[in-house]
């Protein structure tokens, strides 16, 4: 890099699904035409460098559209596509694989000593959790995952209200999203069999109540409904109604309920709908998508192929007032983010204070891995309640205590426990 050049940064792409085509895309689009700005780096000139997959014919695809938009990259695919991508030079590894395949794609971008941002949920386990921040430590590299609800304007906000102090003590909580068959009966139908909406999206929400209210996580239970996306007494879940408990330095609980499913009628006027409530000692916040104040109808085109709630604070495309179309909202600012966090440690000052950079940017709670140690025992615990209950033993509960290294599934009725770490 001559000097007077801006910085560079090289990414490559695990996964060219959705979750790529809604959020990744846009943001290496912008990046491609405009580069990204810091106050701390300058310009960033950002690439996508490389893409793995299995088969490699969506990358082929989205190449030969976006001509023009995006620069070519190399396209990487079968059982050591991942491998190649990370010889390839890539800085940074963004992880968009189904949830049970994030593990081994981050090991592997770690051990290499890349930057790795991931997909919520970014495990499902603590023991995988552990050894990924462990590597991050090691090989000097920022280990982040995708928590985009952290961004939503109203969630902000509502994070802004308790860090001053105008909402007083949470006492509990009801979160709910529910989303149309086409999401697991097609968009998601390759990789959802003995999986659950609640480790899907119930992330969300957990990190949420994590990271705003703070807390000890004491105890998880969980129950759901299967028979529509899969057999009744199989795997593979349609709904899931999962409960945590909190307990606060003042000895007081805290019980959130988070709903969620994948099996609501494709014509349902919300299409995604989500919805919030958090009660505390002195106030009420309430948040809901078909209330935040925009409706679509569209005859034949709405609520599938246009969506009759919109929500254009979470991504959107736009023909900006001054004749630019743009694709943004906070599904892109969070990938954004990570990307400038990354150029800070690389580009942001001399080389020998890179560490002290890295350690700076680890210890942001909201987005690194060394933060989501609850978030992960609330997956892990979902996931063996659940797996218990397609077993043929229901009622399962999970007692936590990190701080004493124990997480044990219980069963009403008995006395005996299971650990789970």
């Amino acid at each position: 890099m001559s000097e007077g050049s801006p910085a560079a940064l090289r990414g490559g792409m695990v996964g060219l699904g959705m979750i790529f085509d809604e959020t990744y895309r846009p943001f290496f689009e912008r990046a491609h035409r405009e580069g990204v700005w810091s106050r701390e780096v300058g310009e960033t000139a950002v690439s996508l460098a490389a893409v793995a997959t299995r088969t490699g014919s969506r990358a082929r695809d989205y190449l030969a559209a976006a001509r023009g938009r995006i620069a070519p990259f190399q396209n990487f695919s079968g059982a050591d596509a991942v491998d190649r991508l990370l010889e390839s030079g890539v800085d940074f590894v963004c992880v968009a694989t189904p949830d049970d395949r994030h593990y081994e794609a981050a090991k592997k971008a770690l051990q290499a000593g890349k930057h790795v941002l991931i997909e919520k949920p970014s495990v499902l386990r603590l023991d995988q959790l552990d050894e990924l921040t462990a590597l991050a430590r090691e090989r000097q590299a920022l280990a982040k995952v995708v928590y985009h609800k952290l961004l939503d304007p109203d969630h902000k906000k509502l994070r802004t209200l308790v860090a001053d102090g105008v909402l007083r003590h949470v006492n509990n909580g009801y979160c709910s999203l529910l989303e149309p068959k086409s999401i697991s009966g097609g968009q998601f139908a390759e990789w959802i069999r003995g999986r659950n909406p609640g480790t899907y999206v119930a992330v969300h929400y957990i990190k949420l109540i994590d990271f705003t209210f703070g807390g000890r996580l004491k105890t998880v239970a969980a129950t759901g409904q299967r028979g529509l996306v899969g057999p009744a007494d199989g795997p593979t879940w349609d709904s899931v109604q999962l409960r945590l408990i909190y307990e606060y330095e003042d000895g007081r609980e805290a019980a959130f309920d988070i709903h969620t499913s994948w099996v609501t009628p494709d014509n349902f006027p919300g299409y995604v709908e989500q919805e919030v409530q958090f009660r505390f000692d002195n106030g009420v916040w309430n948040g809901h998508s078909r209330k935040r104040g925009v409706e679509l109808t569209v005859e034949g085109r709405t609520p599938n192929e246009l969506k009759t709630t919109i929500n254009t604070h979470y991504n959107g495309q736009f023909l900006e007032p001054w004749g630019e179309r743009s694709q943004r909202g906070y599904g892109v600012e969070v990938i954004e983010r990570f990307v400038r966090e990354v150029a800070w440690v690389e580009c942001g000052g001399p080389p020998g204070e890179r560490g002290e950079r890295v350690r700076a940017m680890s210890r942001l709670t909201y987005n690194d891995l060394s933060a989501d140690r609850q978030v992960v025992a609330a997956v892990q615990a979902l996931e063996a309640i659940l797996a218990e209950a397609a077993s043929g033993r229901p009622d399962g509960i999970v007692r936590v205590d990190l701080d004493q290294g124990r997480m044990e599934l219980q069963h009403a009725g008995s006395g005996a426990s299971q650990p789970l770490i």
